[in-house]
């Protein structure tokens, strides 16, 4: 492997965070026709206000603009990680829910699922790139679900998609933020940056 600081480590960080910025944006957009989807097939309106849901990470942080990298990478890792349990949990629940009678919904949401799995995949290579060995997922994930009725399920699964929405937000965010603080980084994102 690469040292931290060659030129190679380099160019596959800026890769990464390239890749991984278009990831996010992608994302971003599935998960918004997937809200849309998921609030139709509900019979849920756009106007329905969620308070914070216990278990999800918020996308919101106190002092952002004074993190560090690792420290962005590592809170990112983290959401993602319950976002995936979550979405797995929530997958479950449409297959008890509504069998094969929405199996559209089914696979959008299986399909955003892969990308966040495959999003945690880019951040813990992004990690390792930074000479930081990623977290064990020992412990990790959402508190277990306590009995829910159908209605607060509805709720829990729009509060999910929402928050997951402003999460690829800000890992767009986090990771333009890395590359303008990386050694020999230009200040203007190149255009494969641009989601």
């Amino acid at each position: 492997m690469a040292a931290a600081g060659s030129p190679s480590a380099t160019l596959r960080r800026r890769d990464l965070r390239s890749r991984g910025i278009r990831l996010a944006g992608k994302m971003r957009s599935d998960v918004i026709d997937l809200l849309d989807a998921y609030m139709e097939q509900q019979g849920l309106d756009a106007s329905v206000s969620v308070a914070a849901v216990e278990g999800v990470p918020a996308a919101a942080a106190e002092h952002w603009d004074e993190q560090t990298g690792t420290q962005r990478l590592l809170e990112n890792l983290a959401a993602y990680r319950t976002f995936r349990a979550l979405l797995a949990q929530m997958l479950e629940e449409q297959r008890e829910q509504l069998g094969e009678a929405d199996a559209a919904l089914g696979r959008a949401l299986a399909a955003v699922l892969l990308q966040v799995s495959a999003f945690i995949y880019h951040l813990e290579e992004l990690l390792r790139l930074e000479s930081r060995s990623p977290p064990s997922e020992e412990g990790t994930g959402p508190p277990l679900a306590p009995h829910l009725s159908l209605f607060e399920r509805k709720l829990r699964g729009l509060g999910v998609l929402r928050e997951l929405a402003q999460w690829a937000v800000r890992s767009v965010r986090d990771l333009r933020q890395l590359a303008k603080a990386s050694p020999g980084s230009s200040s203007a994102p190149s255009p494969a940056e641009s989601p």
